[in-house]
């Protein structure tokens, strides 16, 4: 049932106008208000409490429940159980969220009441609103929802307790938790949906791999070097990977044991890294073929720090621009080609100097062209090992390099390699 029939519907029940009542609708389904819940919200703005419809509610398995339905009833067992706080008509809200399971599949829930559901119980629950997340079916448990504990344990094929490695984790996920060890901490001052608000951002690893991660309410337990225990986390796509969100309802416990960091990220060719849509620790191996305008001594805005074109910035316009080194290179593997982004220090390196003599050699050749020049020298047509973090968006792929060193290869080794990967 469309958003305009549901509108129809309501509109023709409470003889009010219905465009109206779409637009109400319209503004509590953004905010993942489940229908039914919607639909009962406007019946009181407009002075009815009466039930919104006398349909009878399907039960089914969750492998049988579509995107397509209305509503359903179904007996699960809980997985897990997240908290967390969000904003919808201008008012904070607590919903609880996780996962479910059946016999036959698993789906993720969002819950707009406390049910007090409890991660390993068995429930049936009655009158859940269907809403699609990221192509899936999702159970939305709200006002008309009803809550039934089984006397019983469901046996399900599946884990309970949302514990995960950093590599099982997937943008969406709730209600999750990790022993990880803190690796980069970095504290900031954003501006929150309650103004400045300071948070903590870094990088966690675990033996699978690492990860990014956001703390919405800065945590002593995570600072670099402790190891951690952290219940309740939910993971949100940052810049194509997946980033562990603590919120202020997360826990976080030190472990007595340290532990272990994958030191090495793990090698991808340059197409299925691309293809992959985003990873956050990466190393690839190919050759540079060419070095992109925008490379060398640069200048950026003082205050976004974008790079300045003829000294104007796209936000702040005529600016006094600050001197920078960057290189911008393109990398080819020959399976395709990625740009990767090296930083002041990794610049420095590979031109043999710092941004002190960058300006020097700038201006004693009356150009800032020159110290591009001199990277390009270097670097094209050379081979090199690159690792870092790798996004993709519509204008193409970029790889943040947090290493660059060139990849010196016996020749007798590549053979075997070429031939390999010929299945010869």
């Amino acid at each position: 049932m469309s958003l305009d029939d549901h509108a129809e519907e309501l509109a023709s029940d409470l003889g009010v106008d219905k465009e109206e009542v779409k637009e109400k609708m319209a503004t509590l389904l953004e905010y993942d208000v489940p229908v039914e819940e919607a639909k009962q919200n406007i019946r009181r703005t407009y002075g009815d409490d009466s039930p919104s419809g006398t349909e009878t509610v399907p039960t089914k398995q969750l492998a049988d429940v579509e995107t397509t339905d209305g509503n359903v009833s179904t007996t699960v067992r809980v997985l897990s159980v997240g908290k967390r706080s969000i904003q919808y008509n201008d008012q904070e809200h607590v919903i609880f969220e996780g996962e479910i399971a059946d016999e036959t599949a698993k789906l993720s829930y969002t819950s707009w009441e406390d049910f007090d559901l409890e991660p390993g119980e068995t429930v049936t629950i009655g009158n859940a609103d269907i809403r699609e997340w990221d192509g899936q079916p999702e159970l939305n448990l709200g006002e008309s929802t009803t809550i039934e504990r089984a006397d019983g344990t469901l046996e399900v094929p599946y884990e309970v307790g949302g514990d995960a490695t950093l590599a099982e984790l997937a943008p969406g996920d709730r209600g999750i938790t990790v022993e990880v060890q803190v690796l980069e901490v970095e504290r900031k001052i954003i501006d929150g949906r309650d103004g400045e608000t300071e948070i903590l951002s870094g990088v966690v690893g675990d033996d699978t791999m690492r990860l990014p991660f956001t703390d919405w309410e800065p945590r002593p337990e995570l600072e670099p070097g402790n190891s951690v225990r952290i219940e309740n986390v939910f993971v949100r796509e940052f810049r194509g990977v997946p980033s562990v969100n603590v919120s202020e309802f997360s826990t976080a416990e030190g472990l007595p044991e340290p532990v272990a960091v994958q030191e090495t990220a793990p090698r991808w060719s340059v197409r299925d890294a691309v293809e992959s849509g985003g990873l956050f620790d990466v190393e690839l191996v190919g050759s540079v073929v060419a070095i992109r305008d925008g490379s060398g001594l640069i200048e950026r805005c003082p205050e976004c720090g974008r790079v300045v074109q003829n000294g104007q910035c796209r936000s702040h316009g005529e600016v006094d621009g600050q001197d920078d080194l960057r290189t911008k290179a393109i990398l080819d593997d020959g399976t395709g080609t990625v740009t990767v982004i090296l930083d002041e220090n990794l610049t420095a390196e590979v031109y043999g100097g710092d941004l002190a003599d960058a300006r020097e050699h700038a201006r004693d050749a009356m150009d800032r062209g020159v110290v591009a020049d001199a990277i390009r020298e270097r670097v094209v047509g050379h081979e090199f090992r690159v690792r870092g973090s790798l996004s993709v968006d519509d204008f193409g792929a970029n790889l943040e390099a947090s290493e660059f060193e060139e990849h010196a290869v016996d020749p007798a080794d590549r053979a075997r390699e070429l031939l390999a990967e010929a299945g010869e």
